[in-house]
């Protein structure tokens, strides 16, 4: 089930906001300085819970992100020929001022971001374990010893760092993006340049202020803050820039697609982690009550606003009734509000353009003759981001809830009769980020995990993101592992030495 605000933890971080929030870094962080824009444009940054402005920063643009494409590139010839262990230790060091400052994160995650506290805590250990897993990984990034077919020869492969990289994160989980990025590329020996969503800037610029305490050297990290109007041209520059060795960008497929083309000008390595539309099947042999609380668990998280959220509910026949019945009374126990109000467990949309898109999908359901079992429209007494938690059945393929990811509170609910026409419902989309299904049958078990065209499985289980596995797609979900130790693959080269001519 969800995690619930306690009222000892609302205190703490009330008590931690009302200590730090004047202290919040609102300028962007280049070469180790805190700067503005060279125009002096800046943009406002919006708790979406209320409405109101919470802080201003700039609004970076072209000119101002090639000076941080400068700077990682003059770091980059020091920091890679650090050793590992000196990368190590530094991340160790972030990481435990991380963990130090953890309710204070929380508290600028919450008001930029609108999760209730508890979630924001939940990301701030998870992603504070990325910094962890990286700084014990930076020394272990081996390299080989071939035997060599020709007894005159030596052949070694060894790993080196990439080079400068431009890291593009989303606004849903700005801690854990960044982290699972960033702490991969500088364990490997990479320098960066991150762009935030603009959503929420100032959580990735107090990452930059703790990395800064931790000791890691000017230029190694550099955060350029962008409007929506100047991302554009930001991406793109990111993108083509020859000094730019490697792109790790977050988000939706369609701005991967574009990002992915952007990058063949310059053949640049490349990690796509982009949109799901998560099946979440529940087999006749199921435990429903596993199911409903795994359903809760993995849909309403963000309120739904995750890339592995459950985006398409697959019910067998038999259980269909029970399992809506069920998810319905879970659903109706969820509590809307700000996130820094005790009890709250979901709270709003991003923006409004979120909201309107939520509202378009159920709208849509509503007039092809869906049923709307709960919910089903914006919650406005609670403020213009909030949406009612959903739920619909009677669910056809021409609606847009069965195609779309939806990215909101709102449970769509497909019957199906065989586990051949639950697989192929499952699998009737481009998207294959991640998967679930319940079951008790060991032999369904393992012909479903197998079946589904998805990166990642959940079974008998609706929460499977850990620092230790690996994170990514398949089909138009994207390219590349994040996390565990794979994910250092995405920030280094092989290079193969042979040693000729030897005498033994």
């Amino acid at each position: 089930m969800l995690l619930r605000s306690s009222q000892g933890i609302t205190r703490s971080i009330i008590l931690c906001a009302q200590r730090y929030s004047t202290m919040w870094p609102t300028k962007a962080y280049v070469n180790g300085e805190w700067c503005d824009a060279k125009s002096g444009k800046t943009f406002d940054v919006v708790n979406p819970a209320t409405g109101k402005t919470i802080a201003t920063v700039p609004d970076l643009d072209a000119s101002d992100v090639q000076v941080a494409i400068n700077a990682a590139n003059d770091a980059f010839n020091t920091w890679k020929k650090t050793t590992a262990k000196e990368r190590s230790d530094l991340l160790r060091n972030w990481y435990n001022i991380l963990v130090e400052n953890k309710d204070y994160l929380a508290d600028i995650l919450t008001s930029e971001a609108g999760k209730p506290l508890a979630e924001s805590l939940g990301e701030m250990a998870y992603g504070n374990s990325f910094v962890e897993w990286f700084s014990e990984e930076a020394r272990r990034t081996y390299g080989e010893h071939v035997p060599s077919p020709n007894k005159t020869k030596e052949i070694l492969m060894i790993r080196q760092p990439l080079g400068p990289v431009g890291l593009i994160t989303p606004w849903n989980f700005p801690v854990a993006m960044i982290t699972r990025k960033a702490g991969a590329a500088l364990a490997a020996g990479c320098t960066c340049v991150i762009k935030p969503a603009e959503n929420t800037p100032i959580t990735a610029l107090a990452l930059a202020k703790f990395a800064e305490d931790a000791g890691i050297p000017k230029g190694v990290i550099n955060v350029v803050t962008t409007s929506r109007e100047n991302t554009p041209e930001i991406g793109k520059l990111l993108c083509e820039s020859p000094d730019i060795y490697g792109i790790s960008f977050t988000g939706s497929t369609e701005v991967g697609k574009l990002l992915y083309k952007q990058c063949s000008s310059t053949v640049k390595r490349v990690g796509l982690e982009l949109g799901g539309n998560a099946p979440f099947i529940v087999f006749n042999g199921a435990d429903i009550n596993k199911a409903v609380a795994g359903a809760m668990a993995s849909k309403f998280r963000n309120c739904g606003q995750t890339c592995v959220s459950a985006n398409r509910f697959i019910i067998q026949k038999n259980v269909f009734s029970e399992f809506v019945d069920k998810l319905k009374v879970e659903m109706d126990k969820l509590v809307m509000g700000d996130g820094k109000t005790c009890g709250v467990n979901m709270g709003p949309l991003i923006n409004l353009a979120q909201a309107d898109k939520v509202d378009r999908i159920v709208n849509d359901a509503k007039n092809k003759g869906a049923k709307i079992i709960t919910g089903g429209k914006r919650a406005l007494s609670f403020g213009e981001r909030f949406y009612e938690p959903t739920l619909i059945t009677n669910v056809t393929k021409d609606m847009a809830c069965y195609v779309e990811e939806i990215f909101g509170p709102v449970a769509v609910c497909i019957e199906f009769d065989t586990e051949q026409e639950g697989l192929e419902i499952a699998n009737s989309t481009k998207r294959g980020l991640a998967g679930y299904f319940y079951s008790n049958d060991l032999s369904q078990v393992w012909r479903v995990a197998k079946a589904l065209e998805v990166g990642m499985v959940g079974i008998n289980e609706g929460i499977i993101s850990a620092t230790e596995a690996a994170f990514g797609g398949v089909k138009e979900s994207g390219l590349g592992r994040e996390g565990s130790h794979h994910g250092m693959d995405e920030y280094t080269e092989i290079k193969y030495i042979c040693f000729g001519n030897l005498e033994y």
